[in-house]
C-alpha cells in the first residue's frame, strides 16, 4: 500500500494567511521527504477557512521544493471556470512538472463559490460532465477545435494562423492527458462508477463513515466492468483523519480534545454538510437524528488516532474492513502543534505503515 496525502486545507479563520499558506506548504515538502508518493491540495474561492483559492497555483510553488511526489489538484472545480483556460492551465502545469502531476476534478461543493460564479442554481453535474469532456476535446483534437456544447463553444477557426502557432492549445506533457482521479463523498456513489467506465480513479473521502467508503468499491468494479476495463485495487485511493504522536496521552487530548486541529475540522465541516442537507454522510442509518452529529461524534467515528501501537493496530483494523486498496491519504490539518503535526508525518511513514504493510 502507498502513503498519500490530501489537503483542503482547512484554519481558523482568525490565524494569519500568508502563515497558514507556508504550514500548507511544509506539510507537502515533508511528505516529499517522507517518500508519500502525491499529495493533492483541494481549493476554494469564497472561504476563510479553507484558503487556497487556486490549487493549480499553490501547487505551483512546490515544483522546485519537492523531489518525487507527485502533485495534485485534489478539485478543480469544473463548473467555477472556463474549458479552455482549465486546459491551458493543466497543460503548463503537466509540463512544468514532466508528468509528475495528478489532476483532481470535481463540480465543486462550497455553495458561496456556486453563487459568486452565477452556479447556484444551474446544473453543476451536468456543467462538470461537458466541461471535462471539452478539456479532453481540446487534447485530442486538431485545430481548430470547433467544440460546440451548451454551456461553452471553442474554436479558433476565425483567428487560427497555424504557420506562426496561433489558435493552438498546448498539449499536456502525460499523453492523451494527466490521470483522473474524483473524490467520492456518497455512500454508494453513482459518480464512482460513472468515473470506472471513462477510466478514472476514486478517492474515498476521509469524512465517510467507513461502512460508506467501502461502497465506494463495488461501484468502482461495476463501472469498470460495465466498461470492459480491468479491474485493480490498486487504482482505489482512500483518505483518512490520523494522528499519531510518541505518547497515547499526547495523542488523546491533540486529536480528540477541545482545542484541537481535529475537533475544529469537523466542527467545522459538520457544521457545513448538515447546514447543506447532507447529515447522511455522517449517519450509521437513517433513522438518526441530525442532533446527533456533533463534533464530538464526528471525531470519536472519524479520526484514528494513538502512538505507533495503537495506530498500526487501528489502521489494520480498518484494511481488513475495507478490503483491499492502493493509496491511504493521510489528511492535513490546522498546525496547532507544529512540532506534534510534523512528527505525526514522521511517525506514520516511518514506522507505522511498514508494520501496516507487513500485517
Amino acid at each position: 500500500m502507498k502513503l498519500g496525502f490530501f489537503t483542503m486545507p482547512l484554519h481558523p479563520p482568525s490565524r494569519n494567511y500568508v502563515d497558514t499558506l507556508k504550514e500548507d506548504r511544509e506539510a507537502i515538502i515533508i511528505a516529499d521527504r517522507l517518500g508519500f508518493t502525491e499529495a493533492l491540495v483541494g481549493e476554494h474561492v469564497t472561504d476563510t477557512a479553507e484558503t487556497v483559492t487556486h490549487c493549480a497555483t499553490f501547487i505551483a510553488t512546490l515544483m522546485d521544493a519537492t523531489k518525487t511526489i507527485k502533485l495534485g489538484t485534489g478539485t478543480l472545480n469544473l463548473p467555477n471556470g472556463h474549458p479552455a483556460q482549465m486546459a491551458a492551465t493543466v497543460s503548463m502545469l503537466d509540463n512544468l512538472l514532466e508528468g509528475r502531476f495528478v489532476m483532481g476534478i470535481s463540480p465543486g461543493g462550497l455553495p458561496s463559490d456556486w453563487e459568486v460564479f452565477g452556479n447556484l442554481s444551474a446544473n453543476r453535474n451536468e456543467m462538470f460532465v461537458e466541461c471535462i469532456n471539452t478539456m479532453i476535446e481540446i487534447w485530442t483534437r486538431e485545430p481548430p477545435y470547433d467544440i460546440q456544447g451548451k454551456y461553452w463553444s471553442i474554436s479558433t477557426a476565425k483567428t487560427m494562423i497555424p504557420d506562426i502557432g496561433q489558435g493552438i492549445f498546448i498539449k499536456p506533457y502525460q499523453k492523451p492527458h494527466p490521470p483522473i482521479v474524483v473524490t467520492a463523498v456518497e455512500p454508494f456513489s453513482r459518480g464512482v462508477t460513472e468515473a470506472a467506465k471513462r477510466g478514472w480513479h476514486p478517492i474515498s473521502a476521509n469524512f465517510l463513515l467507513p461502512q460508506w467508503a467501502k461502497s465506494h468499491w463495488g461501484k468502482f468494479v461495476e463501472g469498470r466492468e460495465a466498461a470492459g476495463l480491468k479491474v485493480d485495487y490498486r487504482d482505489w485511493r482512500v483518505a483518512k483523519t490520523i494522528f499519531v504522536a510518541d505518547d497515547a496521552k499526547t495523542a488523546q487530548a491533540y486529536a480528540y480534545g477541545p482545542q484541537s486541529p481535529y475537533h475544529f475540522y469537523y466542527k467545522q465541516l459538520g457544521y457545513k454538510l448538515v447546514r447543506a442537507g447532507r447529515a447522511n454522510l455522517f449517519k450509521e442509518t437513517k433513522e438518526q437524528p441530525d442532533a446527533s452529529i456533533t463534533p464530538e461524534y464526528l471525531v470519536d467515528k472519524l479520526v484514528i488516532a494513538g502512538n505507533v501501537e495503537q495506530v498500526t493496530e487501528k489502521l489494520i483494523d480498518f484494511c481488513k474492513f475495507m478490503g483491499p486498496f492502493g493509496t491511504l491519504y493521510y489528511c492535513g490539518m490546522d498546525w496547532v502543534d507544529p512540532a506534534l503535526a510534523r512528527r505525526s508525518m514522521e511517525l506514520l511513514a516511518e514506522r507505522v505503515m511498514p508494520a501496516v504493510s507487513k500485517a
